[in-house]
């Protein structure tokens, strides 16, 4: 593909998810109505800064790792059978284009903003990358091995999914954060604590390693017993399950996120020299080079993937971000693999935010949080259902105290389960969205992704809410309550009324050295790839990875391209990318501040 037709390439998918999303952010982009005002304009392509020719989607997902990651626990790397990257690109496109808004109504000189589905799958493996880059010195074991050394000598461990199969063919998937309820749901299904308890590592590994090699006897535990029995147990010990179906479409179809208008305008707005409209006018530096958010402070209070993500967007937008942590620091700190003194996954989404230790508990600390969120622009969580509340700590505690305030809570379900929700974790937000079902194609069992698709984009729908209360902020001049769940993210991703079906050229051909991922127009003509074939007479689609195997994967892409046709190798070594001269302007290398490869802000701002 030459230079012209790559950067006239366009991705379909990320350009209406973006479009969507500016419908309800910033209407006017991207052109800003109004005498005197300049054309705002915002690119979404396949590769951006990438050196490399993706044509589409599943070439995206084959050279940035994402069907590395897939496919870890079924064996080999995989595509998922959604648009994935492209969603992602689309929801970064519209906080691009939502934040340039909001810094040309704070007098910055910011016009355009690039991204790319390269640069979405890029960060959506941010923590996979991390990890596996990071140099340990902690001497702990590395959790992304199959088999964790304090499993057991002795368990019968096998790699794959975490989803378990009942005696009456259904599939359920399981989630608990509590070792002790881990144990008694196995008990209450004749699994002897010890190996129940071998189990536990793994499953809640899962999450940073995308495999879950639970010992055996747990799946055949299982087995035995009726999905109304698994439910009574899950019941009874207060673990969540849900029945994983295969119907791919959303569950409920809510709102991205939900703005509330704060109470009142806010006192000590100022007029916008522009228009005239009232809004909070933050001092922004007026020499050295800004980003959209330069001057605004964020204060979260987040744990795991979907609320620290969201503040790292934020944070790369140019704002900068505090975190309040527990007293000693977040224990997600500490889990292995280390890049130098902290967990590499842990830095992937908060390196750079300084933190404030405050126990909630306590009054004291409670109040530490009032005084942060005094000064704050947005204050952003994601505690589980009523705990604000509880801690007299809701949007409407601290936006008496702060009326310009933004204040954002990521969950996992919003009101879908009413008050006794589930878990709100990516796996079980795949199922009840239906994502689990679409991510795989037809002839594979239902099941959630283990690459934590849901927490990333969970992350990126509440940061974009967050933009879109700024970007109204900045004309009415309130502050405003946001809503936002792993459930409205999954909902984003397209997926067809029917589970999707495959070929062999569909899936990536395994060759002499690694695997290929046939281009679109490979993969739509399936009669030119056989002729290649080193064998003369009929063969079939299925007879090709055999017959792949026994080339290398640059003699087939060079093959493939004399005939007219593309082909991505793909990627199953994320270090790779740390050193491929194709990322150098999407990856930076580990260094010594990180001590990882971590992907740069994936937008371009002129």
């Amino acid at each position: 593909m030459t230079p012209r037709l790559r950067a006239a390439a366009r991705s379909a998918v990320a350009a209406a998810i973006a479009g969507r999303l500016l419908r309800h952010a910033a209407p006017d982009l991207p052109e800003m109505s109004g005498p005197g005002r300049e054309r705002l304009r915002y690119t979404v392509d396949w590769a951006g800064p990438v050196g490399a020719d993706m044509p589409d989607e599943r070439a995206v997902q084959a050279a940035c790792g994402l069907m590395q990651v897939h496919g870890r626990a079924t064996g080999g790397p995989l595509p998922l059978a959604v648009d994935y990257a492209s969603v992602v690109a689309g929801v970064l496109a519209a906080q691009g284009a939502t934040a340039l808004r909001i810094a040309r109504a704070r007098g910055l000189d910011l016009r355009e903003v690039r991204t790319s589905v390269a640069q979405g799958a890029l960060l959506a493996v941010v923590q996979y990358l991390a990890a596996e880059t990071a140099r340990d010195t902690s001497g702990s074991p590395e959790p992304d091995s199959p088999h964790p050394p304090s499993a057991g000598p002795d368990a019968l461990l096998t790699g794959g999914l975490a989803t378990l199969e009942t005696s009456d063919d259904a599939r359920v998937e399981v989630e608990t954060l509590d070792p002790l309820a881990w144990r008694e749901f196995w008990a209450r299904l004749g699994v002897a604590p010890l190996l129940a308890g071998r189990g536990w590592l793994p499953f809640q590994q899962r999450f940073a390693t995308a495999d879950c090699p639970l010992p055996d006897e747990l799946r055949q535990a299982a087995r035995r017993r009726t999905l109304v029995e698994l439910r009574a147990a899950a019941h009874h010990t207060g673990v969540s399950l849900l029945a994983v179906g295969s119907d791919p479409a959303p569950a409920v179809r809510p709102a991205a996120w939900c703005l509330t208008p704060g109470p009142a305008l806010v006192p000590e707005a100022r007029s916008h020299p522009d228009t005239g409209v009232p809004g909070p006018r933050p001092a922004v530096p007026v020499s050295g080079a800004v980003l959209p958010l330069t001057g605004l402070r964020v204060v979260e209070s987040t744990r795991r993937v979907q609320g620290p993500l969201a503040g790292h967007i934020l944070r790369m937008l140019g704002a900068e971000v505090v975190r309040i942590e527990p007293p000693g620091g977040d224990p997600m700190r500490w889990l292995p693999p280390l890049a130098g003194d902290c967990s590499a996954r842990f830095s992937a989404l908060n390196a750079g935010k300084p933190v404030v230790e405050a126990d909630l508990t306590a009054a004291q600390g409670r109040e530490t949080v009032r005084a942060l969120a005094a000064e704050a622009d947005v204050f952003l969580h994601n505690w589980a259902p009523g705990k604000a509340a509880r801690l007299g700590l809701d949007a409407y505690d601290l936006l008496h105290g702060r009326p310009a305030l933004v204040y954002a809570w990521a969950s996992g379900f919003g009101d879908a389960f009413g008050d006794r929700p589930p878990l709100g974790t990516d796996y079980l937000a795949q199922v009840h969205s239906g994502l689990a079902a679409a991510v795989r194609p037809a002839d594979q069992p239902p099941a959630p992704s283990l690459m934590t698709l849901t927490d990333v984009l969970g992350g990126l729908v509440c940061a974009q809410g967050v933009l879109a209360a700024l970007a109204a902020r900045e004309t009415t001049g309130r502050g405003y309550r946001v809503d936002s769940s792993l459930v409205s993210a999954a909902a984003l991703v397209p997926r067809p009324a029917r589970r999707v079906r495959w070929t062999r050229l569909d899936r990536p051909l395994p060759t002499a050295d690694g695997h290929l991922c046939l281009g679109p127009d490979a993969r739509a003509r399936p009669e030119t790839v056989l002729r290649l074939l080193d064998r003369a007479g009929p063969t079939t689609t299925e007879d090709l990875a055999a017959r792949f195997a026994r080339r290398t994967t640059e003699e087939w892409t060079a093959r493939l391209a004399e005939a007219g046709l593309t082909a991505t190798p793909v990627l199953t070594d994320l270090t790779a990318l740390a050193h491929d001269p194709a990322f150098r302007a999407a990856v930076a290398p580990p260094g010594p501040v990180t001590g990882h490869a971590r992907p740069y802000a994936p937008w371009e701002f002129a």
